[in-house]
């Protein structure tokens, strides 16, 4: 039983988000493991210029469907979470203004997990900006009303797509994507990352998906992806149109890449902004299909999925575990041989071991490691195994 202010047991979640985070991290191994490529000239959003027809077609196809695409869903997703623990903690008896506390708690925790994550492995590190967002809109996450949370998403979006319409340049020249990737020195690259996330990416990042994650607590007022088999219809809608609009938002960036198109500044700015834009509409479009992918499926994807997703934090910064062994100049420095298709297909690797890793801890009854520590501080060692 579910205590006002205790864990959600495993059992007692919703598979929808489970698989769609699942299926987040490989948009999001796929979406960074360019940026750890150096020694390339850089063409748009930091992607090394396409070298073979295999790098046209991955650049091309990253962009559309995967680039700027993944962390929407992630904002999604985590605004979703903040939504059905608000309702539960409620429907079991807890004060609001505790339930704020909590989830205030649990941001603040995120953001230190992020500060480790980016000095320890990667400046790229998500899990500190939706930690600021936790602690920072606890309130309107928890109990702000519908009309101020559709406000802040669409608020929101319209920052995110401005800021995103520089998104396509990369500075003339450059042939590193992020600095501390490139750095030999073990001790100078720590340095490095914690100046590229605190002077840039934690902000950008906050900026960039704070509309999403009101999306997604204003959707999870919906319950859509509780019972996706009773939504099918809308969720289906959703998954067309976003998708749809993902793929046509990023066909002017996608030709840019892919050095199909060479556009003028003022062009590709509005090539930026409808990269941005679309891919919003993509994070709310892939939700919406791995919910239709619960309703329709009880097979092994869709568990091993699950698995993966109730995971999702180990997961994600096990993916960096395994980029950083291999591909930085500190370690074996893989990033200075590989191409882009290459490159991808490391990322798929990279997801499918730690899927498997997932599934294996399932069946073992063990959470991930992250998961743990995260409800060990966030609810007390009681509830950190349930």
């Amino acid at each position: 039983m579910t205590v006002p202010g205790d864990a959600v047991p495993l059992a007692a979640r919703a598979p929808a988000p489970d698989v769609a985070r699942g299926a987040m991290l490989l948009l999001i191994a796929l979406a960074n493991v360019h940026l750890y490529l150096y020694g390339h000239p850089l063409g748009v959003r930091r992607y090394p210029v396409p070298e073979s027809a295999a790098d046209r077609v991955v650049t091309t196809l990253q962009l559309l469907l995967v680039d700027g695409r993944a962390y929407p869903l992630f904002g999604v997703l985590f605004g979703y979470g903040i939504g059905q623990l608000a309702a539960r903690r409620v429907g079991a008896g807890a004060r609001v203004p505790d339930v704020i506390a909590t989830v205030r708690r649990r941001g603040l925790w995120l953001l230190a997990i992020g500060v480790v994550h980016a000095a320890l492995l990667w400046s790229g590190d998500i899990v500190g900006a939706y930690g600021v967002l936790a602690a920072a809109f606890a309130g309107l996450l928890v109990a702000g009303t519908a009309v101020s949370l559709a406000t802040t998403a669409v608020t929101g979006t319209l920052l995110a797509t401005l800021l995103g319409a520089f998104s396509g340049f990369s500075p003339r020249g450059a042939t590193v994507p992020v600095r501390s990737v490139a750095t030999a020195d073990p001790l100078a690259a720590v340095a490095l990352r914690l100046a590229e996330w605190g002077g840039g990416v934690l902000i950008n990042s906050v900026l960039g998906v704070v509309g999403a994650v009101a999306l997604g607590a204003w959707a999870a007022r919906s319950r859509l992806l509780d019972d996706p088999a009773r939504h099918r219809r809308p969720l289906t809608r959703v998954a067309a149109v976003g998708l749809a609009a993902a793929v046509l938002g990023g066909l002017p960036l996608a030709l840019a890449g892919a050095r199909l198109w060479e556009p003028g500044p003022g062009a590709l700015l509005l090539a930026g902004a409808l990269h941005t834009l679309g891919g919003y509409a993509g994070g709310l479009g892939y939700a919406a299909l791995f919910g239709l992918l619960v309703a329709h499926s009880t097979g092994p994807v869709r568990r091993a999925l699950g698995a993966c997703g109730q995971r999702s934090l180990s997961c994600y910064l096990g993916q960096s575990v395994l980029f950083v062994a291999l591909l930085p100049a500190w370690t074996l420095g893989l990033g200075a041989r590989l191409s882009v298709a290459q490159a991808a297909l490391l990322g798929v690797a990279v997801w499918l071991a730690l899927l498997i890793a997932a599934v294996a801890s399932a069946r073992a009854g063990y959470r991930g490691p992250a998961e743990v520590l995260l409800r060990r501080l966030t609810y007390g060692k009681a509830a950190s195994h349930r």
